[in-house]
Parts: structure tokens; sequence; C-alpha cells
């Protein structure tokens, strides 16, 4: 059977504990009696691997739900996930700013903070401040170090994600094949007070008493994890989502089936570095990317060199919200350029949702790429599309990144591997 984004929930005497945590936290079954009919288990057996969960602290039981039985009878206890046994530390990168929050298990932030955080400083200076700013959020949302069960990053790159490492990145100076993990791992600690195991980061208790586990540090590209965090939040039976971000540089984020879709080296959604036939020289080197004549960098550059003082794309965002002329009209002609690219991603992808997001996600940008995508793209590409702004704003990477950690950690099987190691 089907669980959460597509995936697999084993049934009869498979189902294990994961399993039926599965079926809970994505409201398929959330009974016992539910439980029961979805994986052929016995009622003993269902009640066996739910205590494992209960013993955890990871089930709750909730109100009366509905009668289980077809004869009537008593209302059947409900089953909740108890979002309350950890919390997730999150972050969002971008070129000059970055934001970091704790958040809930199921993506309420509980503390957040938003300050300087330059990425051509490299990454040891800007994952050790990252690191300061959890363990003052941590102790200003009232939650202790060993609570945090994980950590998501995301960066304004393309990361492999099997290693958590940047490959090539443009605009990223000193990050390529650097060990993120590790060190925001070792940042974590040192500023908590958390020991830490060789190659596994910061550790923590377990839950309910077990052995000291590692924080796992998850890691993914800014526009991937902004798309799952507006999918998963406003758009969940979307199929097929695309978010495409546009601040200093320009990136796409896919969730295809309720899963990001990363290419197969975590390149996919690099929609910056298509050449548009321009002269323009990229940060990446190359000339003509459309990144280098239609991002806010690119714009910004341009209205420097008429006098207005922008020097990224955070700038041309102040300068749009203020109403300045000159900015609007640039931004609707990068709307123009970046919709005529996005006409060749619909009719490939054929989403249902198009976002815009990133500073320069306002009217005169939307209205530029609305003009070129529909006059470009075939009616059939577009007649079930809604083209639309991001409703999480500037919060979208760190609900996406907290909801990637807890997707990790509550997928089945590893769901199994946590409950063993912490001896229940």
């Amino acid at each position: 059977m089907t669980g959460r984004a597509g995936r697999t929930v084993k049934a009869g005497n498979q189902a294990s504990a994961g399993d039926l945590l599965e079926l809970v936290r994505s409201g398929r079954a959330t009974t016992r009696g539910a439980l029961q009919q979805a994986t052929g288990l016995s009622r003993a057996t269902v009640g066996q691997r739910l205590d494992r969960l209960f013993r955890a602290g990871w089930l709750r039981e909730g109100a009366g739900g509905p009668v289980d039985s077809p004869l009537g009878g008593r209302p059947s206890i409900t089953l909740e996930f108890d979002d309350a046994h950890a919390v997730v530390l999150a972050a969002d990168l971008d070129t000059r700013h970055g934001r970091a929050a704790v958040l809930t298990l199921t993506g309420e932030i509980l503390a957040e903070h938003t300050g300087v955080l330059v990425i051509d400083e490299g990454p040891e200076t800007v994952l050790g401040e990252l690191g300061r700013w959890f363990a003052e959020l941590l102790e200003k949302a009232g939650h202790r170090a060993e609570e945090v069960c994980g950590i998501g990053l995301a960066v304004p790159g393309p990361v492999d994600s099997d290693t958590g490492r940047v490959v090539q990145p443009p605009i990223m100076p000193g990050w390529d094949g650097y060990d993120i993990r590790g060190r925001l791992g070792r940042a974590f600690a040192e500023h908590t007070g958390l020991r830490t195991a060789p190659g596994a980061g910061a550790t923590a208790p377990g839950v309910g008493g077990g052995a000291r586990t590692a924080v796992p540090v998850l890691v993914d590209n800014d526009a991937n994890l902004m798309a799952y965090g507006e999918q998963r939040t406003g758009y969940p039976d979307c199929s097929a989502f695309a978010l495409v971000k546009v601040s200093t540089g320009i990136g796409a984020g896919m969730v295809v089936g309720g899963s990001i879709y990363r290419g197969v080296d975590g390149g996919a959604g690099d929609i910056g570095h298509i050449r548009v036939g321009a002269d323009a020289l990229c940060r990446c080197g190359s000339y003509g990317c459309l990144a280098a004549v239609a991002s806010g960098g690119a714009v910004a550059r341009r209205l420097a060199e008429a006098g207005v003082p922008a020097a990224s794309g955070s700038d041309v965002r102040d300068l749009l919200t203020s109403g300045h002329p000159e900015a609007m009209a640039l931004a609707r002609e990068a709307g123009r350029q970046v919709g005529d690219v996005l006409a060749t991603v619909v009719t490939l992808l054929n989403p249902g949702v198009l976002m815009i997001a990133g500073d320069l996600a306002g009217t005169p940008f939307l209205t530029g790429v609305r003009e070129l995508l529909y006059q470009r793209a075939l009616p059939r590409s577009t007649a079930h599309l809604d083209v639309v702004t991001s409703r999480l704003g500037e919060r979208a990477g760190l609900v996406g990144a907290g909801a990637l950690v807890v997707e990790y950690l509550y997928a089945p099987e590893r769901a199994e591997e946590r409950l063993a190691a912490l001896g229940v």
C-alpha cells in the first residue's frame, strides 16, 4: 500500500511499528481498528507495535474518533503523532543573509532569527556562526540541545543529497565539496556543550532515556526546500509542483509525486544557467546565462549603472516595495526573460502549480513571466496551470528544511532503526 509522498507501507505480518507510525502521521489510519484493516495485522500485534511507539514518546492518544465496528459501540480512541517529544533546527542561507529557526515536528516555528551571513566568507565562518545562532534560539524557545532530533540546512547551490556537499556551486566560493554536515554538527556541539562522535556531528541522548545517537544534519538546495515547504503546506494534492526562486541568482525546485526531484546528482532545477543568447558574464564564468540578465543581482547591476543604489536582489526588493519606477520596469523585463525559459520548463514538466518566489516575486516580475509564458507555451501545457506567488514567503526554506528532517527520521525503515537504538 502507499503512504505519504508515494511511500510504500508494508501490509500483513511485514508491517512494522514504523509502518504503523507512517499510517498515523499521514492520516490514513488513526485508530487501532483502522490500522488492523490497513495492514491485516491481528489486534494483539497492532497493540504490541503501538506500545513501542508509545514508549518512545512518538504517539499519543487523542479524542474519541469514529466507531470502528459496523455494529456500533463506544467511539474508538484516535492516535496522534506526538510532535512535542523533540524539536528540529533549520536554517536557510542566501548570499548575504541567513535565517534560522527552532521548529516543532509538525512545522510550527517556535523561535526565529535573521541576520547577516555572507556566503563568500566561506563555510568555516558561516557554519560556525550558524551554530551560535542555534544555541541562542534553543534557549529562546525554552528547549534543550538534547531535545534536537535533527538539523536541516538550505543552501544556494546544487547539493549531492547522499553526501550533503555542494557540487561546483556558482555563487558559493570555497564551498565546493566541503563537509557541511560535519562542520555544522561540530559548531552546534561547541555552542551547546554536547559532545561529538567522529564523523557524526553533534550527538544527543536518545528519546526515552536510550543511548546517545548522532543528530543528523541534512543539506539541500534552497529552491528545492522552498518548493517542498510550499507544496506540503499549501498544495499537498498537487502531483507536479514547480517553484522558481529569483533573488541574487535564479534556481528552481520541483516536487513530483510528493518527493523532491533532484536529478541524478542534485543538479535538477539549475535554470539560472540556461543560455539565453545574451553576452553578459555570469558568476559561473560563462556568458549569456539567464541569471546574468534576469536575476535580482542582474537587475541590481543595471540599476547601479543608472545611478540607483543597489547591490543585490534584496536591494531590488526594497526598491520594488517603495514603487521605484525604474526598478519596476526592469523587474518586468526580467520576468519576461524568465517566462521565456519557463515556457520550456512547463512544457516538459506539465506542473499544476508554478510558484514564483524570492526577492523579485512581486507584481511587475510576475506580470512579465505570465506575458511570455502564456505566449510561448502550448495551450495544452498551461490549461490546468496556476501561476502563483509564495505563501510562506521568507520562511519557505525553513519549513521545507524542517519537513525534510522529519520525513527522513520517521520514514518506516529509519523509524524502525531508531526504535531499536532506543531499546523499545
